[in-house]
């Protein structure tokens, strides 16, 4: 065993591999600990890639759930309200009383509706047919439906 006053003499290549050692012993947990490091991060970056696709697909499906939430509010808007219930008798009564055709820009004249309102209104008349007009494809005439034309006998 050695004393601490001893002097030892060592070559340059030894007293290195000594240094080469000592620091390789010293630096071995703090190595380990770096892998350790690495690999958590590696983990939750992953994780991180994982969550972030996740919420894509949550974010689509809500997006996707709230376009339908809108569609079954604009179909139940759509439903005949009274005052349409009256219009729609109306509309029938005139196309009656022209021989079940029109014009379908006259018949919305004398209903005094706007062309929005009188669009919404043929969509939900099911005992109407929309063509154009054979002379001027720009005007159309709607046309009652052939069960529900009286006929002259």
């Amino acid at each position: 065993m050695l004393n601490d006053d001893q002097l030892i003499t060592l070559t340059a290549g030894q007293f290195r591999d000594a240094v080469s050692y000592a620091v390789e012993k010293a630096i071995q947990p703090l190595h380990a600990r770096v892998c350790a490091l690495e690999d958590n991060y590696v983990r939750q970056k992953e994780e991180s890639a994982a969550l972030a696709a996740t919420q894509s697909t949550l974010s689509e499906n809500q997006l996707i759930q709230l376009r339908l939430i809108n569609e079954l509010r604009d179909a139940a808007r759509k439903k005949p309200q009274p005052t349409q219930r009256d219009r729609v008798e109306v509309l029938r009564a005139l196309l009656v009383a022209d021989g079940g055709k029109m014009l379908a820009k006259d018949a919305r004249k004398r209903m005094h509706l706007s062309k929005e309102r009188f669009s919404e209104l043929l969509k939900i008349c099911s005992f109407v047919e929309t063509k154009p007009l054979h002379s001027d494809k720009r005007n159309s005439v709607i046309i009652l439906k052939s069960e529900l034309v009286p006929r002259n006998y």
